[in-house]
């Protein structure tokens, strides 16, 4: 530790700090448009109407069957192929971690709905709400508010998966401690501040569920 040179973490903590914004924001837009896309899918797979059921649990069972990398180098490589032009890393990355977590935010949702006692629906159709309608007032604010903690463990882990960016040339946070490690050649002192900022910014997201839990348990 005698050689343990902390002037090129503070040093380069400007340019770190983008990455980590770039890892957040990029975590942020996929929570939001996960959950969205996935609360859809849930429905869908939770309505009678059997081809929307059926195609919506394909589309589910299909992505939880590929690795995140391969449904990221889909977008990045694929998708402009058949579009004849480029959509950018980010966007590539963005609709792909969407696309990827919408499936398993579908599952949690999809439990969430069904944890909701039947009782609340048939009260819902007793006043005149249509299936939608109940969905809506009454179901999913059930279904979110039981499903808030396990909804934060996926957020968690997406923050996690965001380093898998750097196959698509994003400066994330992780990345860019590789660029600085290797640059400078610190590797030491890089890799273990990396892993110390993904330990505080997780174990903070631990406790908070835990305290979710203890607070939906109460």
């Amino acid at each position: 530790m005698g050689e343990f040179d902390f002037s090129v973490i503070t040093n380069s903590l400007p340019f770190l700090g983008q990455g980590l914004m770039l890892s957040l924001w990029l975590t942020l837009l996929s929570i939001i448009g996960g959950i969205v896309l996935g609360t859809l899918l849930a429905l869908a797979r939770l309505s009678g109407f059997a081809p929307l059921s059926l195609t919506a649990a394909a589309y589910v069972n299909l992505i939880r069957s590929v690795p995140l990398i391969l449904v990221i180098f889909w977008f990045y490589f694929l998708v402009p192929l058949a579009l004849g032009r480029p959509i950018g890393s980010f966007y590539s990355a963005l609709i792909a971690f969407v696309l990827f977590e919408a499936a398993y935010y579908s599952e949690i949702m999809r439990a969430g709905i069904q944890s909701v006692r039947k009782g609340q629906v048939h009260a819902g159709q007793s006043t005149g709400l249509n299936y939608w309608q109940i969905q809506r007032y009454v179901v999913l604010p059930q279904a979110f508010r039981n499903m808030i903690p396990i909804l934060v463990t996926q957020g968690i882990i997406l923050f996690q998966d965001t380093s898998l960016v750097f196959v698509v040339s994003l400066r994330d946070f992780m990345t860019a401690s590789s660029i600085v490690a290797r640059t400078e050649g610190r590797l030491v002192e890089m890799y273990l501040f990396a892993a110390l900022v993904y330990f505080v910014i997780c174990f903070s997201g631990s406790l908070y569920v835990r305290r979710l839990n203890k607070r939906m348990a109460t």
